[in-house]
């Protein structure tokens, strides 16, 4: 199946095939065409599916059929998301999708100034994306003026549920035009998110391309048992044997993401630290020191959990397990993406045992324990009913070490051109490459 057998103007078609984009996934092939008809959606799909393009893609040519209304220019289309990191990747999507069509698009997040945001916004943009908070702050100023949205999307929207963003997408959906186009996606939906889609939607169509909790096949999971007060040490020496990998990092608390990340730093590995604290303008350097291969830890609390795309990144691991089961899945999610064979790896403290459980149960599978030699824990993990977790399972293999093609550091030409086998840093969920490239 390509692009064009889908209904998208030559105009897009153009700007995926000028960067390589020649196939659709599954979650664009359903949606692309149900949006293009017209139809509320609700789309079940994790990040690293495509879903970005499922809904840039339509939201794209529907604005540039329609053309603009008479008189100044307002935002005729919003894409609500949880964090700041996805409106800058999803905006960075749309620009490069409709580099041959007339379309502005903005984005609105907290944590910088509000001049520049209403600069921008009385001159005019045709598509706002934006953290709800502060869309509401410009609101309330009366900077922003949603009266002319033709098209509604709330992108990760069990994730904004999870984060208390509800009363914020009410106050923004009554200042919405009851006539539009809404489309919902999520990686889950709870009741939370079916109640909302009742509100939103009219008679919605759903594309379901995960299973619920799904993790990606090609990610091996592998849990190290240790003494919390020897997490550290475990670390390092897993990271320097890997030294031709990046990896992502997982901490639970804020503080501790800056303290791990300036103690890798004196163990000689280049880290930077990520997590609500930071200002914009530092998380943005924190990522592209990561991502330019500058660092090659990142260290993040599940802020960084959704809507980060880091591609082919070889190594997720979990200094800290999740206190929720879910938020395995989606930090996970950060590698095994597009195909590529990803590796999770958890050190997991004997208190952590019960988490530990919860993990597998959602899961519905076991997870590989091996202990390091030296890194024994001075008690078993135990994972409730007093029964210490299990050895490796029967027939699971050790993770695969990667190699150093593709990692996400890897750079291209002088140029800042992609390389063979690289993929652009600045798209997220990408649809399927070329196999030549």
């Amino acid at each position: 199946m390509s692009f064009d057998s889908l209904g998208l103007m030559p105009e897009l078609v153009r700007a995926l095939s000028a960067q390589g984009y020649e196939s659709p996934t599954a979650i664009q092939a359903e949606a692309i065409p149900l949006a293009l008809a017209g139809h509320d959606l609700m789309g079940g799909a994790q990040t690293g599916t495509g879903k970005t393009a499922a809904f840039a893609l339509p939201l794209l040519q529907r604005l540039a059929v329609t053309g603009p209304r008479s008189g100044p220019r307002k935002p005729r289309a919003l894409v609500l998301v949880p964090t700041r990191e996805l409106a800058v990747q999803v905006n960075d999507s749309l620009k490069a999708y409709g580099r041959h069509l007339r379309l502005g698009s903005a984005t609105l997040f907290g944590g910088v100034g509000m001049q520049p945001q209403v600069d921008t916004l009385r001159r005019g943009v045709d598509i706002l994306v934006a953290c709800p908070g502060r869309l509401l702050d410009h609101l309330d100023q009366r900077s922003a003026d949603l009266s002319q949205v033709e098209l509604l999307v709330l992108d990760e929207a069990d994730r904004m549920l999870d984060m208390g963003f509800l009363p914020s997408i009410k106050r923004v959906l009554a200042k919405l035009p009851d006539k539009r186009q809404t489309m919902l996606f999520s990686a889950t939906f709870e009741d939370g998110i079916r109640k909302l889609a009742l509100e939103l939607l009219h008679e919605p169509r759903q594309v379901q391309v995960t299973p619920r909790n799904a993790v990606a096949h090609r990610v091996s999971h592998v849990v190290h048992p240790v003494d919390g007060s020897r997490k550290r040490d475990l670390l390092i020496e897993l990271l320097s044997a890997r030294w031709q990998d990046q990896a992502l990092v997982f901490g639970r608390t804020k503080h501790g993401c800056n303290r791990l990340a300036e103690q890798l730093e004196k163990a000689g590995i280049s880290a930077v630290a990520i997590h609500g604290n930071k200002s914009q303008a530092q998380r943005l350097k924190a990522l592209s020191a990561f991502k330019s291969g500058d660092a090659r830890i990142l260290v993040a609390t599940d802020v960084a959990a959704r809507g980060l795309d880091i591609p082919l990144l070889p190594l997720v691991v979990n200094y800290d397990l999740p206190m929720v089961a879910e938020d395995y899945v989606h930090r996970i999610g950060r590698t095994g993406r597009a195909g590529a064979s990803g590796e999770a790896i958890s050190l997991v403290s004997p208190d952590e045992g019960q988490l530990l459980r919860q993990i597998q149960r959602l899961l519905e599978t076991e997870l590989a324990m091996v202990t390091v030699e030296g890194y024994a824990p001075g008690r078993a993990v135990r994972m409730g009913n007093d029964s210490p977790a299990r050895g490796r399972p029967s027939g699971q293999q050790p993770p695969r070490r990667h190699g150093r093609r593709g990692h996400a550091g890897q750079r291209g030409d002088s140029h800042g051109h992609a390389g063979p086998n690289q993929h652009r840093t600045s798209q997220p969920d990408r649809p399927t490459r070329r196999a030549s490239r």
